[in-house]
């Protein structure tokens, strides 16, 4: 019997209309970008470098505010160089500084907790110029790019640290060491091993309020610090890193 014969083959035409031309060519464009923003590597200190949605640099001069307690805190800073003095001041008029802060230091973070205003004054100690990142634009980046989430907590982790450490060098070091320390930490004692360094003119005042001393206090133990070598000074003050002996020292 024979076998039924096998129809014969037959080609079906497939009219593209233009925009089916342009429809694909939109999805492959899209695939390509989405597989190129996918593979490319977010560079946190190029992000903290250049202005952009969101971020800009700003300029201040020695003594200019940077912001003033009480503002509202709507955004974050990122000091690409000079320093920046973190200051409160009481309600019965006292200022006390908290730290100075070098650059590559975060500040005003406290917007992203929540915080309305701020709580504490951020002057230039030198001139600076800072990077101002908008609270949103800010936590976008956090969200989205892990490398700056990381670096950001690793900074602060390191700095919640170093608090620590003052409360700790208040309530068991005497005044002597705790200038010390002060000095060794403006200096950037060990940072890039770095032997000594050169500290921006600071007031006798600020570092007495940043040691929890008197004035007077903290000129004795200079001189005697001047008089041991492990500072000198030459319009500014350098610090050695012989000065490690006096906190070593018990």
């Amino acid at each position: 019997m024979a076998s039924p014969r096998e129809p014969k083959s037959s080609t079906k035409i497939i009219r593209q209309t233009p925009t089916d031309g342009v429809s694909q060519r939109t999805r492959n464009t899209a695939r390509r970008r989405l597989a190129s923003k996918n593979s490319r590597e977010f560079d946190p200190q190029a992000f903290l470098a250049t202005i952009g949605e969101g971020r800009k640099t700003m300029l201040f001069s020695k003594k200019q505010m940077v912001f003033a307690q009480g503002d509202p805190a709507d955004a974050v800073f990122y000091l690409q160089t000079g320093k920046v003095r973190l200051t409160v001041v009481s309600k019965n008029g006292k200022e006390a500084t908290l730290g100075i802060l070098s650059e590559g230091s975060f500040f005003g973070e406290g917007s992203l907790a929540g915080q309305p205003l701020r709580m504490g004054s951020a002057t230039a100690l030198t001139d600076c110029a800072v990077l101002r990142i908008e609270k949103r634009a800010m936590v976008d980046v956090l969200q989205r790019e892990h490398t700056l989430s990381d670096l950001f907590v690793a900074y602060l982790l390191t700095r919640n640290i170093r608090y620590e450490e003052d409360l700790v060098d208040q309530l068991f070091n005497s005044s002597e060491k705790r200038l010390a320390r002060v000095l060794l930490m403006l200096a950037q004692f060990g940072k890039e091993g770095k032997p000594e360094s050169v500290i921006p003119k600071i007031s006798q005042e600020t570092l007495a309020e940043m040691v929890g001393t008197t004035r007077s206090r903290v000129s004795f133990f200079m001189n005697k610090f001047r008089k041991l070598g492990f500072i000198r000074y030459n319009g500014e003050l350098e610090v050695h890193s012989s000065l490690l002996n006096i906190v070593l020292h018990d």
